[in-house]
């Protein structure tokens, strides 16, 4: 009889799809804890196991397997190939005789440059005095179509230019094919930044803003002293330590023995996140102009806890009022170190431009730090007249990685009779050589103001005092 029969329920092939889903989930969520968990362990104290080392010591045996490749897809392999090291000499010896400094490139020779400071330099062939001529009209025309075709200023407001494709997305030149394996490469490097690394670098990303909320929230309700600056630097140290590791963020910290502990510490400037690099290894106080959204949201947590200086723009033109705040706050026992970015603006990291003199003013002793990305692993610049402060975090974070070196210089004293504008240059030109930087005169804020009529004054009043007058 069939009424004694049983059959079991069916299963459609829409729950079986969704139970797998949710077993593969399953499956992922417990070992993605236990790896963000022990992220943050070892940014809480400082430690690694090395992965990061290696992970980035991977990618530059992959970068140099894409250059070769690309090299003999071009047609510069075989012999050519095995001279690298000699093209590199003869480069490094032509630089020296055009004298271009470390890390610059020039389009063209120019043998007439017009300085920011020292107006026009005239070649050593040129006569001290002489009559006037009309031809003379001629070496100022080529001064100027020189700078329209190659300046030394607007190039460091863009992303520096690679000598070698890695792998990024992001370039200037549309999508060339070279071959299906240089294809393959790209698009796993896709995946694995986008799909992989950046999920990972937000959720890390988001504890380390969470907490450093919730943690200064809490200090800022201490009554001032010792145990709450102590509570506030093992805090901030944490919150910036995870902060680095959401970046997969490669530091390599050198002569820490030249550490600020108080007073005045300048440093180049490329992107926001010269603070988080350089706060996971010290503690400073900040300096600089308030913002709204998210980075305003970041000041005002970071100012619950210590003494920071965020001054409205409105301010920002009163010099007097910003200088005493500053000089108030170096002069204060206790207070931490303050940590300033003279050139008031983010350059591309390849050189560094003329230092704002009022922190030269305040104090005789200035601690400096140079700090130089590795832009073969991802560009750490921010333009932010193209992109937001959020894209840029987004632009780092779905990069491949973040290198840098820092290196902690010897403090510096203010000569006897020094300015304060020949002091900040003395200054610049250290960091300048020794983070391998172009060391430049012209002020970073021309990238959006117009030259003052005074700089426009001194090679007309040179060229004045080179003519003969009876």
């Amino acid at each position: 009889m069939n009424g004694g029969t049983h059959h079991a329920p069916a299963v459609s092939n829409g729950s079986m799809g969704e139970q797998l889903i949710i077993a593969a989930f399953s499956l992922m969520f417990f070992p993605l804890v236990l790896v963000v968990t022990l992220v943050i362990v070892l940014a809480t104290f400082g430690k690694s196991f090395g992965i990061r080392d290696a992970y980035v010591a991977l990618l530059l045996k992959v970068f140099e397997a894409c250059r070769h490749k690309v090299q003999v897809k071009s047609g510069y392999g075989g012999l050519e190939a095995t001279d690298d090291s000699e093209d590199e000499d003869e480069e490094i010896n032509k630089k020296d005789e055009m004298g271009l400094e470390a890390g610059d490139t020039q389009i063209i020779e120019k043998d007439f440059e017009l300085s920011a400071t020292k107006g026009l330099e005239k070649p050593s062939w040129a006569p001290f005095k002489k009559e006037f001529e009309l031809s003379d009209v001629f070496y100022f025309s080529k001064c100027g179509m020189e700078a329209i075709i190659d300046d030394n200023v607007t190039k460091r407001f863009s992303a520096e230019e690679l000598p070698a494709w890695n792998l990024l997305t992001r370039t200037q030149k549309p999508h060339q094919f070279m071959s299906i394996r240089m294809t393959l490469f790209w698009c796993i490097g896709c995946v694995v930044r986008y799909m992989m690394l950046l999920p990972f670098r937000v959720t890390i990303a988001f504890i380390g803003i969470m907490w450093m909320m919730i943690s200064t929230a809490f200090i800022g309700y201490l009554p001032t002293g010792s145990f709450k600056r102590t509570l506030n630097r093992w805090a901030t140290l944490m919150s910036f330590r995870i902060l680095v590791r959401a970046c997969s963020g490669v530091i390599r910290f050198h002569n820490r023995e030249n550490m600020a502990q108080s007073g005045i510490c300048v440093a180049n400037h490329t992107s926001p996140i010269d603070v988080i690099i350089l706060s996971c290894d010290n503690c400073y106080a900040m300096i600089g102009q308030a913002h709204g959204g998210f980075l305003g949201t970041l000041q005002r947590s970071l100012a619950r806890a210590t003494a920071h200086i965020w001054f409205e723009r409105s301010e920002s033109k009163d010099r007097t009022l910003v200088a005493k705040r500053l000089s108030s706050h170096i002069t204060t026992e206790n207070n931490l170190p303050i940590l300033i970015f003279p050139e008031g603006t983010c350059i591309n990291n390849t050189s560094v431009m003329m230092f704002k003199k009022g922190s030269f003013e305040v104090s005789s002793i200035i601690y400096p730090v140079a700090i130089k990305y590795d832009p073969q692993f991802g560009d750490a610049f921010w333009n932010s007249s193209k992109h937001s402060w959020t894209q840029h975090l987004l632009q780092i974070m779905s990069s491949w990685a973040l290198v840098c070196d820092v290196w902690y210089l010897p403090p510096m004293i203010r000569q006897e009779n020094e300015s304060a504008v020949k002091f900040a240059n003395r200054v610049k030109s250290e960091i300048a050589r020794q983070g391998g930087l172009v060391d430049l005169e012209w002020d970073g804020g021309l990238k959006r103001a117009a030259v003052k009529e005074s700089m426009k004054g001194v090679p007309q009043e040179q060229y004045s005092n080179i003519l003969k007058v009876d």
